[in-house]
């Protein structure tokens, strides 16, 4: 099955995967979501990913972070820029998701980064999706 758009295929399936409290899922593994996974896991929302490969196809494997009391690390998802309507920031319009309690992703000139780390070197880019 051809996958138009890999960003939201992976948050529907974030969000899927919380909903049937599953601890983990996989997805097909893109360069750009491996980013995006890496970004997560540097700001706490799942514990952690790997890359399995098969014959001629690599997936993402990721655990996703739970607490008995709070629930899923993940709160909300929501994405920003989609193929038919670009997302593009400047740095000095690039949002605060939640009051700092989230975090915006953007693909800049220099990678996928964090808003913040954006915000920090200067740069704007497509604003991804907004985690929280």
């Amino acid at each position: 099955m051809a996958i138009n758009d890999h960003i939201s295929n992976l948050l529907a399936r974030l969000r899927n995967a919380q909903m049937a409290r599953f601890d983990q899922l996989e997805v097909p593994a893109t360069g750009v979501l491996q980013n995006i996974v890496q970004i997560l896991k540097e700001e706490g929302f799942i514990k952690g990913y790997r890359v399995v490969a098969e014959k001629n196809l690599s997936r993402l494997r990721i655990s996703l972070k739970m607490t008995p009391e709070a629930g899923y690390a993940i709160k909300g998802l929501r994405r920003m820029s989609r193929p038919g309507r670009r997302i593009y920031v400047g740095k000095d319009d690039i949002p605060t998701v939640k009051n700092g309690f989230g975090v915006a992703i953007i693909s800049t000139s220099k990678g996928v980064m964090t808003g913040e780390k954006a915000k920090k070197l200067s740069v704007g880019g497509e604003l991804l999706c907004e985690v929280w």
